[in-house]
Formats: structure tokens, sequence, C-alpha cells
């Protein structure tokens, strides 16, 4: 089982700058799966408590001379604290940036290796960075399970399949931060939030208790996938009315989530996606929260990255 590869700029970048603090507040410790062709950093996908977030790059998007090698079709994958990996990233860059003209002049080289410690006397599995200067070599260790079996590998596989389904809906979220601060207020009322989405591009957000319903309405947002007509007779009825006789209808799906999780998926916007859509799954399922990346400069969708969460459900409601 061998592993090993050069971060390239672009890399370094998403990594430090972007994904490992998004990932970091989606929970400590993470699976990192990799293949021959992509990277996955998993959370939560092997239990159903807690949000589950699955970010994704090709290769090509961290990675230069990518080498990998196993018994169960080239895949490995292992748990890491992503707070371990984020300090040594941030420690291998500004010695590479210190002694070198650039994050990766000096070639930062990221491998599995397994090492004798102090108070062991069992080799034990570390994921490495070594920088390669002139004259010496800097090594930082992060310590990481045991890498799955082969039968643990099919199971996160089977789950991360499973995961990769969308909605058939998905209505574009205007504003990542002004959803927060809203949350940010709902905190202090209850701990359950409903949410609507319909086929018109309405996004309705409320959290009752017995004495006090606070809720927020997003309409004629950008839908992809199914979408539908709103009935002109509605247009003058309350968000709740309209939201409970789309469902009726079959035009949209309610569903209850926790207002911690809900919060915790907006954590995703330190990522720096350029935008963001809300979805609820089959039967209502689960919410999933979808991120899109642009290459730099264009309006076009960067293949190479993709980053969605997906909520669990406490109640239904109706579908």
């Amino acid at each position: 089982m061998k592993f090993k590869a050069f971060l390239t700029e672009n890399g370094v970048n998403l990594l430090e700058k972007r994904f490992l603090p998004a990932l970091d507040k989606m929970g400590k410790i993470c699976h990192l799966f990799l293949n021959r062709d992509r990277v996955f950093f998993l959370h939560n996908l092997l239990n159903g408590d807690g949000v589950q977030s699955i970010a994704q790059f090709s290769k090509e998007a961290l990675f230069d001379d990518y080498r990998i090698s196993s018994q169960y079709d080239d895949c490995i994958a292992f748990t890491v604290d992503i707070s371990l990996l984020q300090r040594a990233l941030r420690s291998s860059v500004s010695i590479c940036t210190e002694f070198g003209n650039g994050p990766t002049a000096n070639r930062l080289q990221i491998k599995l290796a397994k090492k004798l410690t102090k108070n062991s006397t069992q080799r034990l599995p570390f994921l490495t960075f070594e920088t390669k200067g002139y004259k010496s070599a800097v090594i930082q260790d992060v310590p990481i399970s045991s890498p799955l079996s082969r039968n643990q590998v099919l199971e996160l596989q089977t789950a991360l399949d499973m995961a990769q389904d969308l909605p058939q809906t998905l209505v574009q979220v205007p504003d990542l931060n002004q959803l927060q601060n809203f949350v940010d207020r709902m905190r202090h009322v209850g701990d359950l939030l409903n949410i609507s989405i319909s086929k018109y591009g309405d996004l309705h957000i409320q959290i009752s208790t017995t004495l006090i319903t606070l809720g927020a309405e997003f309409q004629k947002l950008l839908v992809i996938g199914e979408q539908a007509d709103a009935p002109s007779e509605d247009r003058n009825l309350s968000a709740q009315t309209r939201a409970a006789r789309a469902v009726l209808r079959g035009d949209a799906q309610s569903v209850q989530v926790s207002v911690k999780h809900f919060g915790k998926s907006l954590q995703c916007h330190l990522a720096k996606p350029d935008c963001a859509f809300y979805g609820i799954a089959l039967q209502g399922a689960c919410l999933t929260l979808v991120f899109q990346f642009f290459i730099p400069g264009t309006h076009r969708l960067d293949k190479s990255i993709s980053m969605h969460c997906r909520l669990p459900v406490l109640d239904q409601g109706s579908s």
C-alpha cells in the first residue's frame, strides 16, 4: 500500500486557505479516501449522526506526480484529524516560503509512511509532509488511523455512491452570509427548523415555539432540475399558506432539521464557493446543500472540485 505526491501551488491554496478551514468546522475527524483519479474528504458517511459532508477533488486539482497503489483496486482510506493536518500543512508551507521562492519552490511532498515512535515497539501509520531544501529536509508527521481493510473500503465506497445522489429540485441560495445571520438569531428561539423547498424557486425557513414563530422566505430563486410555475391564485396568500399548498400539490417538500446542523453546514462558506443550492432528497430523506465552484475568471463550472452536505432529517414533514 503506497501513496505519494507533490502538492501544487493551487493545491496548497485550495487546502490551506479554503477547504481545510471549512472541513474543520464539520468535525474534528474525517475519512481521507484516495483512488487513482480523485481525493475525497468525508465526514460522517459511516454513521447516521451529524452532518455528512463530501468534498472531492481531481488529483490534478491538488497534486503533481501522483502515485498510488494498493491491493484494493488502488484505493486507500484512513481517518485523520483535520486540525493536525491543517497545522502540518501550514507549517510546511511557511518553511517552503521562507527558504524558497514560493510555497512549492522546494517541492512539498506528501506520502504515507510507517514509523517507530518513542513509546511504541510497533511501526505506526503517518501522513508525512516533506520539504526538501538545498542542504536539508523538514518533515512533518500527521498521525492517522490504520488504513481501512478491503471490506471497510468497500463500505465507504458504497456510502459515498449513495451520498452522491442529488435532489430532483435545487434552488440557489441568494446569500450564505445573510442566511447565517438569520440562523444565528434563530438559535435563541428554538432547536428545530422547518424547511420547505418548491419547484417554483421558493425557499421557506421557519422556527416555531409555543410563544413565537420566526420565519424567512426567499422567492423566485434560480431552480436546477424539476421546476414549475407558481399558481397565480396563491400570489396574495401568506408565505406559510403558500408553502403548505405547494406541498399538497406535490410541487414542494418540507422537512425538519436541527438548527445546529443547519448552522454547521453554512460554515462551508469558508471554502469560498461561487454559489450554493438547497434541495430535499426523495421522500424527504435528507436536506442537501450543494456548493459550486467556477473556473477562476469565468462563470463556467469547475468540474475538478465539488462539495456538498447532507443534513439528517428529524421529521420528514410532507413530500
